[in-house]
């Protein structure tokens, strides 16, 4: 027998002896013994996620939702999951300018983060309307502009392939014993928004400095980067607010959402303002032109995994992007983009533009890599089932 044979066979093996682990968490589910039963993990200083009360949270709910995550037979020639452009070594991001989809269209914009999204009161960079998870997970499986996973008018197909499957039949069943239709769309959809919430992201070095009170577990240049970066004379904190580093979010008690776009003059076409027609953000969803290049406030957490940057993934590196905005906005001096986006009549009037110190850069990139939480992105229960 030669290695790869064995190497097959043995893979085979594990596949196997996971898929027969997952039934038996099924069936235990299944006897009541587990349902609703999942516990949140959080530190005392993180508020409890929303969860809707017609997608309670359950051990067997986010583990069916996990292998749908990861699963190609939801894209139209199996080539792609949700895990093909939100990947966890990259904190659920996918490392290129732009999205690409199943049939290889690429899209306009930067694949965002996973991050905490439990959190997250817009799910989208720009519209209003994308607010829950339950219902997020229909555009990139049937949306046509763009295409992702390309599965319009496949519903039939998806449900199929998920009865014909023992694995999933007996997990949908468990997971949804009290719906009078086990295997649905709707529930696939529900499933994938329960395993999303647990993506919660809060051990990053800063946090053990900050909240656990560990003053080694930063260096002096993180800790110097961190009052500059929470200074009125950078102003980064305006809309990167602690504790989610943005200011769009929504948890268990708060009274109303916190929603926020804005436009950080990142393009000035024409000197009016203008941004790329494929992506003109907020504007887009309105009409309005005040809202012209407003988008959401991304959050930093996990920063320094999720390059390139921006909306549409334009600027490469975290130095690149404190250069811009010391600028107070981009200047693109030729070309069809052309434009100075200091000058644009709707920037915020939070991107103002700072002086810093070759030292001060370095120090606020510094306190911008403590933000990553290497646990958050080696955990077995949010990567690929084996």
């Amino acid at each position: 027998m030669t290695k790869k044979v064995r190497a097959f066979r043995w893979q085979s093996c594990k596949r196997k002896l996971a898929n027969l682990i997952f039934l038996l968490i099924c069936l235990y589910a299944h006897n009541g013994s587990a349902q609703n039963n999942f516990i949140w993990n959080l530190p005392s200083w993180v508020p409890t996620p929303i969860v809707p009360a017609d997608n309670l949270m359950s051990v067997a709910k986010v583990d069916l939702g996990r292998r749908l995550f990861y699963e190609k037979n939801l894209s139209i020639n199996k080539t792609m999951s949700c895990g093909t452009c939100h990947q966890q070594e990259k904190a659920f991001t996918d490392g290129k300018r732009v999205a690409i989809g199943a049939t290889r269209e690429k899209h306009s914009k930067n694949t965002p983060t996973l991050t905490n999204v439990a959190y997250s009161a817009i799910l989208t960079w720009s519209d209003p309307n994308a607010r829950r998870l339950e219902d997020h997970p229909l555009t990139p499986l049937f949306g046509v502009d763009p295409v992702e996973m390309g599965m319009n008018g496949q519903g039939l197909r998806i449900v199929e392939f998920l009865e014909s499957d023992p694995v999933y039949n007996m997990s949908f069943r468990t997971s949804f014993s009290e719906s009078k239709v086990k295997v649905s769309i709707k529930n696939v959809a529900k499933s994938l928004a329960a395993f999303q919430r647990t993506l919660v992201s809060f051990s990053s070095p800063y946090d053990r400095y900050r909240y656990s009170e560990d003053e080694s577990a930063i260096s002096t240049s993180a800790k110097n980067g961190e009052k500059l970066f929470f200074s009125e004379r950078l102003n980064c904190f305006q809309c990167h607010q602690a504790l989610f580093f943005t200011d769009s979010y929504s948890f268990s008690g708060l009274p109303f959402e916190e929603i926020a776009f804005h436009n950080t003059g990142l393009y000035n076409l024409s000197g009016n303002g203008g941004y790329p027609v494929t992506n003109t953000g907020l504007h887009k969803h309105t009409g309005r032109s005040d809202d012209m290049g407003r988008f959401r406030t991304p959050s930093l957490r996990n920063i320094a995994l999720t390059a390139p940057y921006m909306h549409d993934g334009s600027i490469d590196t975290l130095d690149e992007v404190l250069e811009f905005y010391s600028r107070g906005g981009r200047k693109i001096e030729k070309g069809a983009l052309a434009g100075d986006g200091a000058r644009s009549p709707f920037k915020s009037s939070f991107v103002r533009g700072f002086l810093l110190s070759p030292t001060e850069k370095r120090e606020v990139v510094s306190f911008l890599k403590s933000l990553t939480d290497t646990s958050f992105v080696q955990e077995p229960g949010y990567s690929l089932p084996r």
